[in-house]
C-alpha cells in the first residue's frame, strides 16, 4: 500500500467514524463479517477497522460479492465527485455509462464513442472504479429496477425490460444478489409508492429523490434555470423547475424541486427504458454530482470572496440537459438581455421544435433538434444576419457531427471547435465549456455581470482579473457563480409563484 493510500484511507476511515454524509459516493465500506457494504454515513454501529475495506463504487463492491445495506442504500448515494467535470477517459466512461450507452450500444459501442479500444477503456475503469463497464452498467440496473420496484405497480417483467436487462431470470437474479431480498419481499415491504404508471396510452409518472452532497445553494441555482427558462421548453410552475427531455427511446417531462438533502423528481416517461437515463440528465443539469465543500474552501481562501462563500456555500452550476441545445442557446443570449434571449429562443422552439402533451402543465414542445434547426427559415430568427447565419452554421456543425459536444468528447477539442465557427468568440465557447461540458474551471472574464462585480468588489478587469482567478483555479466556474450573484439579478433568487403568468 502507498503512503498517499494509506493517508486516504485513514481520512476515510475518520469520515466513517463521524458518519459524514460528505464523504458518500467517494467511495463504500465493505464490511468483510457482515458482507455487506454502506455509506460513509451509515448510522449502523461502526464496524472494527480490522473488518473494513475501503472500495472506490458500489459496482466494485458488488463484484466483490458485498450485499448493499439495507438501511443505508449505499447504491443511491449522490454520485462520485470525481466524475463531475473529468475530461479524462474515466469521467467521460461514467458519463456515458450514466446515460445507458452500454445498455444501448454494449462495451464496444462505449469505446467507439470514447475512441479508445474496449481493453483501454475496461483496463482505465477497473484502475478508477474497481470495475469495468459491464459492472458499473449492472449496477446502475440494479439501481434502477429497485426504484421501480419500489415507486411503481408495474408487473416484474415490464420492470426487467425497463432497466435494461435481458431475462426475468437474470434480474430476479441480480436483485437477490445486490440487496439479499426479492423483489417481491422489498415490494411487500416498502410503504413509499407514491407513483404509478398512468392510463394506458399516457407516460409513466415516477416520484424519486435525487441525493446531493451538502450544502446546496438552491436560490441561485433554480433561479437562473428559472429566470433563462425557453416558454413552452421550461417552465417554473407550484415550486418546481419543470421541462421536457428529448430521450433515447421517447420523450419526457420533468418537475424538480428543492429540497433540503436532495432534489424531488417527478418524471413523465414516453418509455420506462429511459429512466436512468433521465436521472443523469437532471443530475447533471443540477450539478449534483460536485464537490461543494472542495470549491468553497478553495475559493474561501480569497479574502475578497471569503464572505461570499460563507453568505451562500455550495452554490452549483446551473447546466442543461443536452449540450447543443445549451451552445444554440448561448448564441441566441450573445450581447442580449435575459428576456431578449428567451424571446428569440421561444421563435426558434414554435417553428422548430417538436409538439409535446404536457398533462401536468403548459409545457408544448420540445428543444428543436439541430437538423431541425440547421433548416428553419433564417426570418424566423428576427436576429440580425450575421447572427442568423452563426445560429445555422453552429446547428448544421452539431448535425452533422462536425462538432462534438456530447460526454465523450474532448472539452479542449470541442473549444477550439466552437472557435472556429464564424461568429463564435470566447465569451460563448467558455459558456459552453461552464454550462454544457461542465468544466468546474471555465471562466468567463469579460461577461458583463463578471466584470460588473469585479468592478465593485475591487478584483480589478482584464489582465488583473484574470491574474487574480489564477487562486481559484480550479473552482473558477464556481468562482463566476458568486460573482453573478453580487449582482441584484433574477438569476439569484427563487421565483416567486404568480398564477396570472400561467396562461
Amino acid at each position: 500500500m502507498t503512503d498517499a493510500v494509506a493517508a486516504d484511507e485513514e481520512s476515510w476511515w475518520r469520515a466513517v467514524q463521524g458518519q459524514d454524509p460528505r464523504f458518500d459516493g467517494r467511495f463504500v465500506l465493505g464490511v468483510l463479517t457482515t458482507g455487506i457494504y454502506c455509506r460513509p454515513s451509515c448510522p449502523a454501529r461502526t464496524p472494527l477497522r480490522a473488518s473494513v475495506r475501503f472500495l472506490p463504487s458500489a459496482a466494485a463492491a458488488q463484484a466483490a460479492g458485498l450485499r448493499a445495506c439495507k438501511r443505508c442504500r449505499p447504491d443511491a448515494s449522490p454520485g462520485r465527485p470525481v466524475a463531475a467535470g473529468r475530461t479524462d477517459v474515466a469521467g467521460r466512461a461514467l458519463s456515458l455509462i450514466a446515460d445507458g450507452v452500454v445498455d444501448r450500444d454494449g462495451v464496444a459501442g462505449l469505446a467507439a464513442r470514447l475512441g479508445y479500444s474496449r481493453r483501454q477503456v475496461e483496463r482505465t475503469l477497473v484502475a478508477e472504479l474497481g470495475a469495468g463497464p459491464l459492472a458499473l452498467a449492472r449496477a446502475q440496473r440494479a439501481a434502477t429496477a429497485r426504484t421501480l420496484v419500489e415507486t411503481t405497480t408495474l408487473p416484474f417483467a415490464d420492470i426487467a425490460f425497463a432497466a435494461g436487462f435481458g431475462s426475468v431470470r437474470q434480474f430476479s437474479a441480480t436483485f437477490r444478489e445486490v440487496y439479499a431480498t426479492t423483489p417481491r419481499e422489498l415490494r411487500a415491504h416498502h410503504d413509499g409508492r407514491t407513483g404509478a404508471p398512468l392510463p394506458a396510452g399516457g407516460p409513466a409518472a415516477l416520484e424519486l429523490r435525487l441525493p446531493f452532497r451538502t450544502p446546496l445553494w438552491p436560490d441561485s441555482l433554480f433561479g437562473h434555470l428559472a429566470a433563462t427558462a425557453v416558454p413552452g421548453v421550461e417552465e417554473w410552475r407550484d415550486g418546481a423547475y419543470r421541462r421536457t427531455l428529448r430521450l433515447p427511446h421517447g420523450t419526457g417531462i420533468v418537475a424538480l424541486r428543492p429540497g433540503p438533502t436532495a432534489v424531488g423528481c417527478r418524471l413523465l416517461l414516453d418509455d420506462l427504458r429511459d429512466l436512468a437515463p433521465a436521472v443523469a440528465r437532471c443530475r447533471q443539469l443540477l450539478d449534483l454530482d460536485a464537490d461543494p465543500v472542495a470549491a468553497d474552501a478553495v475559493l474561501a481562501d480569497d479574502e475578497v470572496l471569503a464572505p461570499w462563500i460563507a453568505r451562500a456555500p455550495g452554490r452549483r452550476l446551473p447546466r442543461t440537459v443536452d449540450a447543443g441545445e445549451l451552445a444554440l442557446r448561448a448564441v441566441l443570449g450573445q450581447q442580449v438581455s435575459t428576456a431578449a434571449a428567451r424571446t428569440h429562443a421561444a421563435r426558434l422552439v414554435a417553428a422548430a421544435g417538436e409538439p409535446v402533451d404536457d398533462p401536468e402543465g403548459g409545457l408544448t414542445h420540445l428543444w428543436p433538434a439541430a437538423d431541425a434547426v440547421a433548416t428553419v427559415d433564417p426570418e424566423v430568427l428576427a436576429l440580425p444576419r450575421a447572427r442568423r447565419a452563426t445560429v445555422v452554421g453552429l446547428a448544421r456543425a452539431l448535425a452533422d457531427g462536425t462538432l462534438q459536444l456530447d460526454p465523450a468528447g474532448d472539452p479542449a477539442q470541442a473549444r477550439a471547435d466552437l472557435l472556429a465557427l464564424p461568429g463564435i468568440g470566447p465569451w460563448t465557447a467558455e459558456v459552453v465549456a461552464l454550462r454544457a461540458l461542465g468544466d468546474p474551471d471555465a471562466f468567463l472574464p469579460t461577461d458583463l455581470g463578471v466584470v460588473l462585480a469585479a468592478r465593485a468588489l475591487g478584483l480589478g478587469e482584464g489582465r488583473a482579473l484574470r491574474e487574480r482567478a489564477r487562486r481559484w483555479a480550479p473552482y473558477r466556474a464556481y468562482a463566476v457563480q458568486h460573482l453573478w450573484a453580487v449582482g441584484d439579478h433574477a438569476v439569484n433568487h427563487l421565483p416567486v409563484d404568480r398564477p396570472e403568468e400561467r396562461t
